[in-house]
């Protein structure tokens, strides 16, 4: 990668990160958030972003496509895509009530490897249900990799559920907690 991982991570806290009293998807409370929108709407930081995912793809060789839970990581997993030339699908939250329906948008078949991409990763409960429609709709899921791992119990929840996870930053990685 052409940017040093901590210059990157000094920028994404830069553009994101905010202190304050927050509530979090999974209903916990934090004196911290990142919002991602502040960094995956940057064109410098979105493409600094997927080039230091596209050289962690390396370790999970080999896999067909790429899966974004919308809306957060649709972004992130676009870039990536078009980074390292392999298609992916959105995973939606919910299936469509009207047109095809369609839990995943995108073009993906039974028996494909797929890597997920998530933004930022808590409790891994977005993460989490991605995974469980990829694998209804017949897709191996080869690893999730997330932008940030706040290191509040998601690694364990993915793990347990036999998927390899590989964040690009942790919480402590960017200073935000202490080691």
């Amino acid at each position: 990668m052409g940017v040093q991982v901590s210059e990157l991570g000094d920028r994404l806290l830069q553009a994101s990160y905010l202190e304050g009293d927050f509530v979090l998807r999974s209903g916990r409370r934090s004196r911290f958030y990142l919002d991602k929108y502040l960094f995956e709407t940057q064109p410098d930081l979105l493409r600094d972003i997927a080039a230091g995912l596209a050289a962690k793809l390396t370790a999970c060789e080999p896999y067909d496509l790429l899966a974004g839970p919308e809306l957060g990581a649709v972004a992130i997993v676009a870039a990536l895509s078009i980074a390292v030339g392999k298609p992916f699908v959105i995973v939606r939250k919910a299936e469509k009530g009207y047109g095809t329906g369609k839990a995943l948008e995108g073009k993906a078949a039974a028996g494909q490897r797929v890597v997920v991409v998530e933004d930022v990763v808590t409790s891994g409960g977005t993460a989490l249900t991605a995974v469980q429609v990829l694998r209804q709709a017949g897709l191996e899921v080869a690893a999730l990799l997330c932008v940030v791992d706040r290191e509040e119990g998601g690694r364990t929840a993915i793990e347990a559920e036999d998927v390899v996870f590989d964040p690009l930053f942790t919480a402590t990685s960017l200073g935000i907690k202490a080691p």
